[in-house]
């Protein structure tokens, strides 16, 4: 590992033209390629403290061993050589958005004397017209089924194509009517022609002149009686109507759009795609990629946009929908019009069907983000390839089956709480989970705002808990050992296993905090670390240097998911404690409503969000609460709601203890 200050250029040797760089290791391989308006500001920021620097990005200058670079004239050309070089060198450490798969394009070749439609991958050829990209081939084979009764121009290969022309009888498709037999001269080429024509016509999304023809057809043939053509042109209508059912209008003015979403984590980001041609969704295409560096939402679609149609001017619409405008989108669309041959706009939808759709998108990105991080966490192989990766990273005795990871939130200082969560073989035990709410010190009156005293203060309660209840076990063990089951319930003692390993959401000061509670209660047996948010650095006690994990560790992804899972548990318990804090500070204004009928109504209702929805009338029907009553508690909680909002919280359900109307948490 190379330290960036042993390879850094002097200042005034970088140029402050436009340029595109790149950064080597000691191989001499290229691991990273990006572009710059100003290479002398751009360049210099990757040599500051690397403290600074995102872990990804400090994980790629420490691994470089040389940087370089070329100048050129305009950010045009900087975007084409940038694009070139990661074709050209495929960097490790720039963004990649990749499927498994290529995806089907159907094509007609035009360029044929009898043009053929077909169903095809790869590379586009010269002479074809191209309809698509689709998500599957079956979907658009069923389409052109559904298409030839209607349009029955050529589909077969060439080869069956020359061999029935030589023995002067159409193939199958010929005899069921789903081909009109150029092969054999039924129709001539320029026949032929029109029926290709009219079926590019209907594919590009002018459908209604051809459902027209067919109506005015099939009635024509009704009047005069010749009731079997009628019948073949109502099922040639529904076929039509068929193939238009899977291709409906999602934009009204015809639009050719690319209709771009993206859902992101620190790791990883997905990218749904839907290619919208003629007002009609043609094909959905979707990537799940590792995110290289510390870029926004804005760098990382403009890597897309430019891995997407760097190299294919036949792909790119008139209109490109993203979520955020690039930096340099006025660069990129120059770029990609002079790709295209026409102007290109990218743009930000801001309302209507287009912004609909846009969330749609979105959606489904979202979606195939959580299916990814889904099927990845719930794989044996990964989780114990995770859980192994920890035991060595952090020099453990034994792989950390349990492991319990500690997170405080608070809002300057008010309603501090803090969560505990609970994984065991790499799954989340959500049973387990914990909530604390934070005291006060000795000799305080109210809690200060100290997270490290927090952390101190919950790790102390939590493992005295241990040891009260390994103590409780002991005293009533049996012949195989403690009883860590509660004999009248059969549910383990709460509080009672001690985990493998404990994470606690912060730096060296709050696992110095927890390491202290610990070795106070002396407990000296169950392993310590923190995870930093920042760098994702993994903290251990007494350490001046952070534990590093690879970016794609298993073992970093399942203590990053710990710690977020802990982080939202916090965040949602704390949420809660305002929202009813707001509550029941208005429910105390209330003329008539004390502290007794103030518990009767919790208990009555369950929940605060149910007591939220309920209606004046409902509340009216609680034991002790009159009309009036219940009119200003429905004023009261809807000026709560009010109030809650415009602070920007929003309170998920509550439960109540229907004993003492209290909200449930552990102390």
């Amino acid at each position: 590992m190379a330290s960036p200050a042993s390879y850094r250029p002097q200042p005034g040797s970088i140029p402050t033209q436009p340029g595109v760089y790149r950064f080597r290791d000691a191989k001499g391989r290229v691991i990273y390629v990006g572009k710059a308006k100003n290479l002398r500001s751009r360049v210099s920021s990757y040599f500051q403290d690397i403290r600074n620097l995102h872990s990804r990005t400090a994980s790629m200058v420490t691994s470089a061993a040389s940087v370089e670079w070329t100048t050129v004239k305009t950010e045009v050309e900087a975007l084409q050589l940038e694009y070139s070089w990661i074709k050209e060198f495929d960097p490790r450490f720039n963004v990649k958005y990749r499927d498994d798969k290529s995806y089907p394009w159907l094509a007609v070749t035009v360029g044929e004397e009898f043009p053929r439609v077909m169903v095809g991958r790869g590379a586009k050829r010269k002479g074809t017209r191209y309809f698509g990209p689709y998500g599957h081939a079956w979907a658009i084979r069923e389409t052109v089924d559904l298409l030839l009764r209607v349009f029955p121009m050529r589909s077969c290969s060439n080869g069956v194509f020359k061999r029935s022309s030589q023995i002067g009888r159409p193939c199958l498709l010929g005899y069921i009517e789903k081909c009109a037999a150029p092969c054999v001269g039924n129709v001539s080429a320029e026949q032929h022609r029109e029926i290709v024509d009219d079926f590019c016509d209907f594919m590009a999304g002018n459908t209604s002149a051809f459902v027209k023809r067919v109506e005015k057809e099939m009635y024509a043939a009704s009047e005069a009686l010749d009731f079997e053509r009628a019948a073949r042109l109502r099922d040639d209508l529904g076929a039509l109507t068929k193939a238009m059912e899977k291709q409906a209008v999602v934009l009204a003015d015809g639009t050719d759009a690319d209709v771009i979403a993206l859902a992101e984590d620190p790791l990883e980001v997905a990218v749904q795609i839907f290619y919208v041609r003629g007002g009609r969704i043609r094909g959905q295409r979707g990537w799940v990629a590792d995110r290289t560096d510390d870029g926004g939402t804005a760098e990382l679609v403009q890597d897309f946009l430019l891995q997407l149609y760097g190299g294919e001017s036949d792909s790119i619409p008139r209109e490109v929908l993203v979520p955020a405008l690039p930096a340099d989108a006025g660069v990129l669309e120059d770029l990609l019009s002079d790709l295209r041959g026409s102007r290109v706009e990218i743009r930000v939808p801001q309302r209507g069907a287009k912004l609909a759709l846009q969330k749609t998108v979105a959606n489904n990105a979202g979606q195939s983000l959580v299916l990814h991080k889904t099927r990845r966490a719930s794989d044996l192989t990964t989780r114990n390839r995770a859980l192994e990766e920890i035991q060595s990273a952090l020099a453990l005795d034994e792989v950390p089956l349990r492991i319990e990871c500690y997170d405080v939130s608070n809002l300057q200082g008010t309603e501090v709480v803090a969560s505990m969560v609970v994984f065991e073989d790499g799954l989340p035990r959500k049973g387990e989970y914990r909530r604390f709410v934070i005291k006060p010190e000795a000799g305080e009156t109210e809690v200060t705002q100290n997270d490290v005293a927090h952390m101190y203060q919950v790790i102390t309660r939590r493992f005295r808990r241990l040891l009260d209840e390994q103590a409780r076990s002991e005293a009533v063990s049996t012949d195989s050992g403690p009883m860590l089951v509660d004999p009248e319930t059969g549910r383990p003692r709460k509080f009672a296993y001690a985990p493998g390993l404990v994470v606690v959401d912060g730096g060296p000061p709050q696992v110095a905090a927890a390491q202290q509670a610990l070795t106070e209660l002396g407990i000296n047996d169950i392993p310590v670390c923190g995870l930093a948010k920042r760098l994702e650095e993994v903290w251990l006690p007494a350490e001046e240097d952070p534990v590093i994990l690879a970016r794609t560790s298993e073992g970093l992804y399942l203590l990053q998911r710990i710690r977020d899972e802990a982080h939202r548990f916090a965040i949602t318990h704390h949420r809660s404690r305002r929202s009813k804090s707001m509550v029941e500070s208005a429910l105390d204004d209330v003329p008539g409503l004390g502290e007794v009928r103030r518990k009767t109504l919790l208990k009555h209702f369950g929940s605060l969000k149910k007591l939220r929805l309920a209606e004046a009338e409902e509340i009216a029907l609680v034991p002790g609460i009159g009309p009036r009553t219940a009119e200003a508690i429905k004023a009261a909680v809807a000026s709560a709601d009010a109030t809650r909002k415009n602070a920007g919280t929003t309170a998920p359900a509550v439960q109540v203890n229907t004993a003492t109307g209290e909200i449930i948490e552990e102390n």
